[in-house]
């Protein structure tokens, strides 16, 4: 299965790499990659409208305004059981915000650099973890949220832009797992033409190392400790829409049988 989703994978980038037509600006900087989060914030006076079609009928609806050139706002919800015959349920009673702050723009010879807040993570909520030994309360995401993290981001015209990525987050609330270890990210995004753009990130998932004592939690549900690897592709379909195909955990570093695949839809406006 791994090979036929990467020769599927790689035939998409070479059809999408070799389109001649639509050929649509992107409207803005990746503010994220597949996950990551980048240095890119929004214009000032614009708002992106992102809805994150996810496993089991799930949605991930975000608002995102930018409020200056240099700082910018979210906030965003999890629903799960969408789509199909399940009951809908909502992640979590309060939504999950979103700000980024960028303190140094980019320049020719540095990154830019930005701090931000992201409490949105990744995957089903879990309030409490039954096991063999007792019940145990985790109040966290598959994934956990990024929480605070300080990201640099740098772009070079290489056939088109090339973007490099790398930062550092800490967990604010997703720690009753008794991990609170700090996490790292990279990231690649990648022009194939003006529309399309090729995304590689990993999340080394440092802070997912579920321990209680001897017993391995993550031997339950959670990562194997190998990181997530992802990719997508993006394409601006009009100058305010644009579509992403991910395809994520594609080292496998949970139980799931296939990688992973999800649909992103992104709106922005100006106001």
């Amino acid at each position: 299965m791994k090979r036929i989703t990467a020769g599927t994978f790689l035939i998409i980038l070479t059809i999408l790499g070799n389109l001649g037509w639509s050929q649509i600006e992107q409207p803005y900087p990746p503010l994220n990659l597949v996950s990551i989060p980048t240095a890119g914030t929004l214009p000032r006076g614009s708002f992106t409208l992102e809805s994150l079609l996810i496993t089991d009928g799930g949605m991930v609806p975000r608002l995102s305004v930018g409020f200056t050139d240099n700082f910018s706002f979210g906030v965003s919800f999890g629903i799960q059981n969408l789509i199909g015959g399940n009951k809908p349920s909502i992640n979590k009673t309060t939504p999950e915000v979103q700000i980024k702050y960028r303190i140094f723009d980019e320049s020719e010879k540095m990154p830019a650099l930005v701090y931000g807040l992201d409490t949105q993570g990744r995957g089903n909520y879990t309030d409490t973890l039954i096991t063999p030994r007792d019940t145990l309360t985790l109040n966290r995401y598959d994934q956990k949220a990024w929480g605070m993290y300080m990201v640099m981001s740098k772009n070079w015209n290489f056939l088109g832009n090339l973007g490099l990525h790398a930062g550092i987050s800490k967990s604010l609330s997703e720690n009753d797992d008794g991990d609170k270890d700090f996490n790292v990210f990279f990231g690649i995004d990648k022009e194939l033409n003006r529309s399309f753009s090729l995304l590689i990130e990993i999340d080394a998932a440092l802070n997912d190392n579920l321990t209680d004592g001897d017993y391995a939690l993550n031997d339950i549900t959670f990562g194997k400790g190998k990181g997530y690897l992802n990719a997508g592709i993006r394409w601006a379909i009009s100058p305010n829409l644009m579509l992403e195909i991910n395809f994520n955990d594609i080292n496998q570093n949970t139980e799931a049988e296939y990688t992973n695949r999800e649909i992103k839809v992104m709106y922005s406006e100006s106001f």
